[in-house]
């Protein structure tokens, strides 16, 4: 059985605008899908529509073998969210947190305690429990912010951006927590992520959005044959190296789509060796200090660019 199966939805608002065009796709049970999308995608209002805030304007949904339509209070009684805004108490105990929790999701007392109780222990929480809640950095907040959302057994979590803002030490850190909601608790989650690592790292499946419709869906391995093509890398010292070499590159036409990510120009290699020659030729020519050039195949920020449209920067 599918988690969520959505068939040619639509949503359009009073003032015209048409949010989402016929958008069709798919998430099985017990998977971490991501959505992918330029801001203005429509990633927002599928939330809004998927946890029952938003009505469709067209379009069928399903979600764990019922229409959402008809079976709203219900669906509500499987899905959690965690949007973006922490929704904790810091006037409350970690505890009372979570036991407040419990009772909003009507969870009888017994059950509640050993479900908390697996919870903390789980998220590795148990260590902050004497602390007061405002005293927690960003990401423990976050950590307990999912966990009080699990404290229902949700079958299907939704997490909007759930790392924006952390730190890479923290972002890793959360990765982990959304393995083990996955693995641990066999979870469904739904989530949407600006961070393209992160996307590649959790992911079953990924679908990348635009203007309202799907442009692209399936695992991050199978996303890279979309560009059909490999990039050429060009290494540097540093990041300013990087942009006076994309610069001269650009003059010339020699490489078309160029971005600069770190101390690298990355590029299309439409034809791959001979790009590679021309390229490598032209660097020794005119004694361009670079540190290593090379066929790479594409990353998913690669596939994001060539099937978003999205300028190269």
């Amino acid at each position: 059985m599918l988690a969520i199966e959505i068939d040619k939805l639509v949503k359009q608002y009073k003032n015209g605008v048409r949010a989402l065009d016929e958008l069709s796709l798919k998430v099985s049970c017990g998977e971490i899908f991501s959505l992918l999308g330029p801001n203005g995608a429509g990633k927002s209002s599928l939330i809004n529509i998927l946890t029952t805030f938003y009505n469709p304007t067209s379009g069928n949904i399903t979600m764990l073998g019922k229409d959402l339509c008809k079976n709203p209070e219900w669906i509500r009684t499987q899905i959690a969210c965690v949007a973006q805004r922490v929704s904790i108490d810091e006037h409350l105990s970690l505890m009372e947190n979570m036991i407040f929790q419990s009772r909003l999701y009507k969870v009888d007392n017994t059950t509640a305690k050993k479900r908390i109780n697996t919870l903390i222990d789980s998220f590795e929480l148990s260590q902050y429990l004497r602390h007061p809640v405002a005293s927690y950095s960003g990401g423990i907040k976050r950590r307990l912010d999912i966990a009080m959302n699990m404290v229902s057994y949700p079958q299907i979590l939704f997490l909007d951006e759930p790392t924006v803002g952390m730190d890479i030490s923290s972002r890793k850190a959360m990765w982990e927590i959304m393995r083990k909601v996955r693995d641990d608790f066999k979870t469904t989650i739904f989530l949407t992520t600006h961070y393209l690592e992160e996307a590649d790292q959790l992911s079953d499946t990924i679908c990348i959005m635009k203007e309202g419709h799907e442009l692209a869906q399936g695992m991050p391995g199978s996303l890279r044959q979309y560009t059909r093509q490999n990039i050429l890398h060009i290494g540097f010292s540093d990041t300013e190296k990087a942009k006076d070499c994309a610069e001269a590159l650009a003059k010339i036409h020699m490489l078309p789509s160029m971005s600069i990510r770190e101390n690298s120009i990355f590029a299309d290699a439409v034809d791959g060796r001979k790009t590679f020659e021309d390229v490598n030729k032209w660097l020794l020519e005119k004694n361009v200090p670079f540190e290593a050039i090379e066929i790479v195949q594409p990353s998913l920020e690669d596939v994001f660019l060539k099937v978003t449209g999205t300028e190269r920067r």
